[in-house]
């Protein structure tokens, strides 16, 4: 039977977890604020690549032996990009783009397709490795605060893949953010880069209606 001190003893351990676990949930709001003031400002600067991109790929249509924009009749290979994260214990973050990967993956091997897979984030590279999947390229450590030069690392593997003829097409996972509690998986095609899914044709449309009434 316990003793009255071993009961005081163990409430004020429960108050300790609790001041313990407030700090920590203090901690984890403050750090979720910051990166959705992060992606807020990168909004603008993401949409604006993504038009450049766009325009940029309609008005090379007539510019010949541009590697990255000639289209392959006959795609054997697929190159995958799974975007997780480094760090686990967090529900269905990462869990959700490796499910989206492999179905893919599964569609492509149906089809005769092979697939080649790469990996930005620690949990991708060792679930992917965990399966028995080699993975051609894996990039962790800069998830936290990812750089520019990260990005271009990424693209660079990929564009010489896809240039060497080591994949024919390219597609890339990744959580699209809409809440603390809701993300989406977006699939969309990199390479080549005319069928790249650049812009989404609803943004597509509200852009033209806002180049319209600018006009009028």
């Amino acid at each position: 039977m316990s003793s009255q001190r071993d009961v005081k003893d163990r409430i004020d351990s429960v108050k300790n977890i609790r001041q313990i676990t407030r700090a920590m949930e203090m901690v984890a709001a403050a750090r979720l604020r910051r990166a959705e003031q992060r992606i807020q400002a990168l909004r603008p600067y993401a949409d604006a690549l993504r038009r450049m991109t766009r325009q940029a790929a309609e008005a090379a249509d007539n510019v010949p032996n541009i590697p990255i924009l000639s289209e392959r009749d006959d795609q054997h290979t697929v190159g995958l990009l799974l975007v997780t994260g480094d760090r686990g214990l967090a529900g269905a973050f990462n869990s959700q783009i490796l499910r989206a990967g492999t179905r893919a993956a599964a569609e492509d091997e149906a089809e005769g397709r092979s697939v080649v897979w790469y990996a930005s984030g620690r949990r991708g590279v060792s679930s992917l490795t965990f399966r028995g999947l080699d993975v051609a390229g894996a990039y962790t450590g800069f998830t936290d605060r990812p750089a520019f030069a990260d990005a271009r690392a990424i693209s660079s593997d990929l564009m010489t893949a896809y240039v060497d003829e080591k994949v024919d097409r390219v597609e890339i996972f990744y959580n699209g953010y809409i809440s603390p509690l809701s993300q989406e998986v977006r699939r969309e095609t990199l390479l080549p880069l005319q069928e790249a899914s650049i812009l989404g044709e609803d943004e597509a449309a509200e852009e033209d209606d806002a180049d319209q009434r600018a006009l009028v």
